[in-house]
């Protein structure tokens, strides 16, 4: 892809979808989404025309392994950390701090998605190169995702954000799409858009809560963690998602600062800061660097108003409210 406007026409190009996906779409209810996309809802939740594509062949065709371990965020979660983060734990005896994959390749490149990577094109892909546990990602609401995955109790790790600093983070990233002559979008109109639900794979308060539920009934099966949790106690949250993969650390790893170095290796300055994260795009043209802005907590309060920070609070405490999840 050449420009950044295409980035965004490729995902709504809708003449390059299957007949299946064709059909469906004119039964579908449908909104003008962030950057003037169309986004087109299905089981409860916005999807473009061309990864709703991605969803609908992946319900399809995807089998899940027994030990298959998923990776699920919303957009703009905390989703490339997470995903360095559990790529480092479930390999880290096969690579060392001088020779990992991190240093050459971005994140999303190491743990594909299933609807935006693997099967996005109506594509059956040969998955067979994935060594045992495959690690794989999803932006999938719970109910959405491939049966496989639910009838095998595959294990799946949530991580949440406060859906105020997804919101900013997602705004920022969908401008960084934009060709930049088009200028930023509006802060004030994605807002509203954001709150009634209507972003990529939103309603943000439906996918966090099925997932948290989940975690609540299944605490063996899905691990809930918290973006907010994870940059106040890394090293305990670290450990905690490695004893949920199946690979806790031993105690001669612990004596060896194990720990300590997978933090170094994945930590948001230091992926930022690699080549491959400052040059490189993925295969759909997305610039690596889009990936990481800041990657702080509470940034909201630099973006909102106060009248937006009302909405947000009363939006929270009705969605929210009885569910024992609180930000």
């Amino acid at each position: 892809m050449n420009s950044q406007v295409s980035v965004l026409g490729y995902w709504e190009d809708e003449e390059a979808l299957n007949q299946e996906c064709k059909t469906l779409l004119p039964s579908l209810p449908k909104e003008n989404g962030w950057a003037d996309t169309q986004l087109y809802q299905y089981q409860g939740f916005w999807y473009t025309a061309r990864s709703l594509q991605g969803v609908l062949t992946c319900q399809k065709h995807f089998q899940a392994n027994p030990d298959d371990l998923f990776i699920i965020t919303t957009p703009k979660a905390g989703t490339t950390w997470l995903k360095a983060l559990a790529f480092t734990i479930v390999n880290r005896n096969q690579y060392s701090s001088f020779n990992h994959p991190l240093l050459t390749s971005n994140p999303h490149e190491l743990v594909p998605y299933l609807e935006f990577n693997l099967f996005i094109n109506n594509q059956i892909p040969d998955l067979t190169s994935f060594s045992s546990p495959r690690l794989f990602s999803s932006h999938l609401c719970y109910k959405s995702l491939p049966n496989s995955i639910k009838q095998l109790d595959c294990k799946l790790v949530y991580l949440c954000r406060d859906p105020r600093d997804t919101f900013i983070s997602l705004w920022h990233f969908t401008n960084k799409l934009r060709a930049k002559t088009l200028g930023n979008l509006s802060l004030d109109e994605e807002f509203e858009k954001f709150c009634r639900g209507v972003c990529v794979n939103g309603p943000i308060w439906d996918h966090i809560l099925g997932y948290w539920n989940e975690s609540l009934e299944s605490p063996d099966r899905v691990l809930f963690l918290k973006y907010e949790e994870m940059k106040m106690q890394p090293s305990v949250q670290l450990r905690k998602l490695a004893k949920f993969l199946g690979c806790p650390f031993s105690e001669e790893e612990e004596k060896e600062g194990m720990v300590e170095e997978i933090l170094k290796l994945c930590s948001f300055d230091h992926l930022k800061n690699l080549n491959v994260n400052k040059n490189g795009k993925t295969k759909f043209g997305v610039e690596h660097t889009a990936y990481f802005r800041r990657g702080e907590v509470g940034d909201w309060v630099n973006h909102l108003t106060p009248e937006m920070m009302k909405q947000f609070e009363q939006i929270m405490e009705d969605k929210f409210h009885g569910s024992g999840l609180t930000f």
